[in-house]
This record gives structure tokens, sequence and C-alpha cells, in this order.
């Protein structure tokens, strides 16, 4: 995916979460929003010098999952026997094979600088996600479309920086919850829908801070909410 679809895709997930297109640049968006979230790193691919993208950077030789098949389907990676002498010529021998594969993806279509991608469409600095489409700075989720900075969560629609959560939708900033629609900043809650600044409650909607409003109420207020969330982007950039 490269940054003209990034940004496609960023002005879908704001117009869904705060209806309103992206104002932010992609390195901005990923300062704001991805600054905790564990993402692939740039490392050297050790066979043709190029950039490559891991999820994992502990190893001394890299080596991306085309170049690895490409070597495969040339020359293979099976060695001739030989008399072994020495537990020192075995690492020597294992080192010159020893590569680190990067830039993993299975049955995905249109994955860039990602690791550890499964069955997945349109994902961009990503990993260990599965069943993903439209997904940006994302690890460790699942059968999820249009999420920004999400973690270890699954089943999300158009949601920005949800973690450890499932079945959420339209929202931002939800830790620890299932089944939240349409709301902000939600922790450790249950079926809510409109409701922000809400904490340990459920089967609720039109809270704000756990206190119950009616829905014109609520309305007004998050109007305010979404232009002062907003405004913090902007100012902050």
């Amino acid at each position: 995916m490269n940054d003209k679809q990034c940004k496609q895709v960023l002005d879908e997930i704001f117009m869904g979460v705060f209806e309103q297109k992206c104002l932010l640049n992609l390195n901005d968006v990923l300062s704001e929003f991805a600054f905790d979230i564990k993402l692939p790193n740039k490392v050297i691919d050790a066979v043709d010098g190029k950039e490559t993208w891991a999820s994992s950077i502990n190893s001394n030789k890299y080596i991306s999952q085309e170049n690895m098949m490409k070597y495969d389907n040339y020359r293979g990676w099976m060695r001739p026997k030989k008399e072994i002498s020495s537990l020192d010529e075995i690492l020597t021998l294992w080192n010159k094979i020893n590569y680190t594969t990067t830039e993993r993806n299975y049955d995905s279509i249109n994955i860039s600088k990602s690791d550890t991608i499964y069955r997945s469409e349109n994902i961009y600095r990503s990993q260990d996600c599965r069943e993903c489409k439209n997904a940006i700075f994302i690890d460790g989720c699942a059968n999820s479309e249009y999420i920004l900075a999400c973690q270890r969560s699954s089943n999300l629609s158009y949601c920005i920086r949800v973690d450890d959560s499932s079945n959420c939708s339209n929202s931002y900033s939800v830790i620890c919850s299932s089944k939240i629609s349409n709301s902000f900043f939600v922790q450790d809650a249950n079926s809510l829908y409109e409701c922000m600044f809400c904490s340990h409650i459920s089967n609720r909607r039109y809270c704000i801070a756990n206190m119950q409003f009616d829905k014109d109420e609520y309305m007004n207020i998050k109007f305010e909410v979404l232009k002062w969330i907003v405004s913090q982007f902007v100012n902050n950039n």
C-alpha cells in the first residue's frame, strides 16, 4: 500500500470516527496515534542491500521473503553433505544459511512495510494481523477493517487506538472493552453506544463520565468534544 492509498484509508477511518477527513500527514499520524505500538522496523537485506521490514530485530542477517523464495527456486537451500569436525564448524556453516526472513505475508495482497501478515489486504507498517483489510500501524489484530493504531484486538471496524478489545466500531481510545460503538475514551466496559469518558459500566447509551444524559444533551456535548479532539491533533502538529 503506497502513501496515496494510505491517505485515502486514513480519510475513511477519520470520517467514520471523527466525522471529518484526516488533516495530518503519515508521519504525524504515526507520532500522534501509534507512538507506543510495536511495529516492524527497517533493516537491511543481506542479499541485495535494500531496506526491508522485520518484526524481530534480534538477528545478524535478514532476507526478504521475496529474495528467500527467489533463492529457493534458483538454487535451493539444501547443501551437500560434508564431514564436520567441531562445533565451531557447525556454527560457521549455520551462519552461512541462517537468515531471518522479513516482510512475511501469506495469502495477502497490497502489503507494505509489514511482517507476519495472514490473509489480509491493504496493510501498511503493521505486524501479526490476520483477516484484516485497510489497516495502518497495527499489531496483533484480527478480523478487522479500517483500523488505525490498534493492538491485540479483533472484530473492529472504523476504530482508532483500540487495545485489548473486541467487537468495536466507529470508536476512539477504547481499552479492555467489548461491543463498543460510536464512543470515545472508554475503558473496561461492555455494550456501550454513544458514550464518552466512561469506565466499568455496561449496557448504556448517551453516558458521559458514567452519568446518564438524554440524546439531545449528549449530542450537543459530543459536538464540542469532537472539536476539542481534532484541535488537539492539529495544534500538536
